[in-house]
């Protein structure tokens, strides 16, 4: 998942354990944040602010991180509070463009700990941050209005049919591969938005995105999936490069919540009915 550039939003939002809920918070930066040694978590992991671990992100992008009634909430959220009390810290939320996780600028600036974006996992982007074991193995949908007439991606294709996108991610990369020449959007509502408007006649984007879109009554009613397509695709984590002691910390409560059955309620709580190869540990 991705988005085109764009002005860096003005707020940060701070997303703390589920049970003490989430707050707006100002931005964090890289400077005054305190020695090394108040910094320093359980298992020696040295964070950017103390008492804090800064997760950049990038909104909306449910069922992963949204804000709703106020708060950041969503799996990839709640996957990141595991790790957070692990540390014995709070978890908080930069809201950032997401170019910049690719380029792992804002971990390099010192500005977040970590990256969790619902992110692909590839062999271009390792270049830059390292990521964490997977944590979601992702399939690209195609949703179409009912009316459209559209049975499939080869179907769009023949027809002529306009196709929108997220911009920069996977599921566009994938179909300007199919020889299409999509619509590319700023974020997800605004791909929704454009299937809405009838700015365009059918959209990819992850199957995840769209199954929390079709939960929603009036959305089910106008749009169904015209198809899946595997892509092989799953989602990890990211640090700076080199942060092996985060990087153990984040896959140890990976590896821990799909051991004790957090993962599967907190799959089943945001995703829909839980699928066991998404907790598959090799990545693709």
């Amino acid at each position: 998942m991705t988005t085109l550039l764009g002005r860096r939003r003005a707020r940060a939002l701070a997303a703390v354990t589920a049970a003490a809920g989430l707050a707006l918070v100002a931005g964090c930066t890289s400077s005054g944040n305190g020695s090394s040694a108040s910094r320093t978590a359980a298992g020696g992991v040295v964070l950017v602010k103390a008492g804090q671990l800064t997760t950049c992100t990038h909104l909306p992008y449910p069922p992963f991180q949204s804000e709703i009634d106020g708060k950041v909430q969503g799996f990839d959220v709640s996957m990141i509070d595991l790790v957070a009390k692990n540390l014995g810290v709070k978890q908080q939320i930069l809201d950032t463009p997401f170019e910049n996780f690719k380029t792992g600028a804002f971990l390099n600036s010192g500005e977040c700990d970590l990256a969790a974006a619902g992110m692909t996992i590839t062999a271009e982007r390792k270049k830059n941050v390292d990521f964490s074991d997977p944590y979601f193995d992702a399939t690209q949908a195609l949703l179409v209005d009912k009316n459209s007439g559209i049975t499939s991606l080869a179907d769009a294709k023949a027809k002529k049919v306009q196709l929108g996108a997220q911009a920069q991610t996977t599921g566009e990369d994938y179909v300007r591969k199919q020889g299409f020449d999509p619509v590319s959007f700023e974020s997800s509502d605004a791909v929704l938005n454009g299937l809405r408007t009838g700015q365009v006649k059918a959209v990819v984007i992850d199957y995840p995105v769209v199954q929390g879109w079709l939960k929603d009554k009036a959305n089910a009613n106008a749009f169904q999936v015209a198809g899946n397509i595997n892509t092989g695709e799953q989602y990890g984590f990211t640090v700076k490069k080199g942060n092996t002691k985060l990087l153990a910390a984040v896959n140890k409560a990976i590896a821990d919540a799909k051991a004790d059955g957090t993962y599967k309620k907190l799959y089943e709580k945001w995703i829909g009915p839980y699928d066991a190869s998404a907790a598959s540990p090799a990545a693709s």
